[in-house]
């Protein structure tokens, strides 16, 4: 018996992918079709099981549209009379002007099942980013949702301007940006005051948010002189006037800044979260990709005759992932650990460790290779055995200066890191100058996007004038000075934590030069 067919209309909100809610991000990951519009991110589709169908159906503005409405409704309608879950991925709430109703009575007409989930709708989120709230009990206690772009199909307008002008304290427009000039004039005609606020929000809740304002007699050309193009929503009241109080998201200490960031995928999470709290706009550029080593019967060995060492070192958290990982496969877990003393290169590090149920014995007050060999050397190490699980290809200043005072070290390799290569978006993005800032954690991330770009000195100068460094240690940023570039930002302590900071505190200064 064929599987029932079920179809999930799922609003992914204005934006933001964090503003999906949380039962749309639980159906995505049971999705196995996503059909999804220009205005839904992206990023919400990292939630959908990769062996899921990709269909994109976007709408955008000016253009020819992938597919028509009633071949999106076609293909809902298809896969799930062929038994297949679809999730129909639509930008803010599916049910306001987004043709959500049309597609359920299609659903309806051919016997399938459905459910809505509801999204946060573009027109509360684009006045509460922009800094407007679009009622105010001392402004006003009621609002209208209009379409700014009527079906064209139409033989006349079905908006009562008459009645909608003075009708509502607050008016948003959908859609509004290449009818302004008519909405402005209608609004007027009817009564609204010309000096009326006017907000107009482009890409509300990205990083590519941008907002201007006026007032109803001069929005039109206030938006074409500041080259503001759809997606963008209108916001007409006085209400408008709150937000050279409340504005707050265009406020944060990265807003506006590009950054692309060189670390692996499986690494970036925390350091891309962490900058776009601050309204950073974050290009993940992959420089090192992140695998198994060649071989595992060195750690294995070693492993084997784990009471033979005195102390165990980690100078990575990708260095205790990989190690606890191998330990599981071959049955083991961390009791198999109680002989040598343990030590990590830093806090982050030290982090990792704990969550496998292990406290650092040694922890060396400068986060670095050196500053770990310093205090073991320190509490002496002659004659001690020392195993070091590692990257497959790593600086030898630590197990050098400790074979150097007497102790014998094993070096393991637990991981490696491979050269990915180089993705068109950020090649074209450095060309284009549209990259304010690159963050390097590591001397591989510097080595690898130099080696990617394959350029000659005087090329390599040119393609990033103008783009700022940060390096989160000496090391790194001593790679890169090596290899001819400038390193504007490094912490004093070498963690992303404080590479963030760092970033942010730089800016708060230049920005005011």
């Amino acid at each position: 018996m064929q599987k029932k067919g079920m179809v999930y209309l799922v609003g992914a909100g204005p934006g933001d992918p964090e503003l999906i809610t949380v039962k749309g991000k639980r159906l995505l990951s049971r999705a196995e079709v996503v059909v999804y519009d220009y205005l839904a991110n992206e990023k919400l589709l990292a939630h959908v099981p990769p062996t899921a169908t990709f269909i994109y159906a976007g709408k955008k503005g000016g253009s020819t549209h992938t597919h028509t409405q009633a071949e999106i409704n076609r293909m809902l309608v298809d896969y799930a009379l062929a038994g297949k879950i679809v999730v129909r991925l639509k930008g803010g709430d599916p049910f306001i002007f987004g043709r959500g109703g049309e597609e359920i009575e299609e659903l309806a007409g051919h016997g399938v099942s459905f459910e809505v989930v509801p999204g946060v709708t573009s027109a509360s989120a684009a006045a509460t980013y922009a800094g407007v709230p679009i009622t105010h009990r001392e402004f006003t206690s009621s609002v209208a949702f209009v379409t700014g772009h009527e079906d064209p199909n139409k033989k006349e307008s079905r908006i009562a301007w008459d009645k909608l002008a003075t009708g509502a304290g607050t008016l948003v427009f959908y859609m509004g940006i290449k009818n302004l000039p008519n909405i402005t004039a209608n609004l007027i005609k009817h009564g609204r005051d010309p000096q009326t606020p006017v907000a107009v929000v482009r890409w509300a809740s990205t990083p590519q948010q941008r907002s201007v304002v006026g007032t109803l007699e001069n929005i039109t050309e206030v938006v074409r002189e500041s080259g503001i193009t759809p997606p963008a929503l209108v916001v007409v009241g006085e209400v408008v006037n709150l937000r050279k109080t409340i504005n707050w998201y265009e406020k944060r200490p990265l807003f506006g800044k590009k950054i692309l960031v060189t670390r692996s995928r499986d690494q970036a999470s925390e350091l891309v979260q962490s900058l776009e709290d601050l309204g950073a706009n974050c290009l993940e550029g992959a420089t090192i990709s992140l695998q198994d080593p060649p071989d595992w019967a060195p750690l294995d060995q070693a492993l084997a005759n784990i009471a033979a060492f005195q102390w165990l070192l980690f100078t990575s958290p990708n260095a205790v992932n990989y190690f606890f990982r191998r330990l599981g496969t071959l049955g083991l877990d961390s009791r198999s650990l109680h002989g040598p003393k343990i030590a990590v290169v830093g806090t982050a590090t030290a982090e990792c460790l704990q969550m496998h149920g292990i406290k650092a014995d040694l922890l060396p007050e400068k986060f670095t290779a050196e500053g770990l060999a310093e205090t073991l050397l320190a509490q002496g190490v002659k004659g001690k055995k020392i195993l070091l699980p590692r990257a497959l290809k790593a600086r030898n200043v630590l197990p050098d200066s400790l074979r150097g005072a007497g102790a014998e070290v094993d070096v393991v390799p637990v991981y490696q890191n491979v050269r990915p290569p180089m993705e068109d978006k950020i090649r074209q993005a450095l060309k284009e100058g549209d990259v304010d800032l690159i963050t390097f954690t590591s001397s591989s991330t510097v080595t690898n996007l130099l080696d990617l770009l394959d350029l000659k000195p005087e090329e390599l100068h040119s393609l990033l004038a103008g783009i700022k460094i940060a390096a989160i240690g000496p090391i790194t940023a001593a790679t890169a000075e090596k290899a001819g570039l400038k390193v504007d930002i490094q912490p004093q302590t070498h963690t992303i934590p404080a590479l963030v900071t760092a970033i942010a505190e730089y800016f708060a200064v230049s920005d005011q030069v």
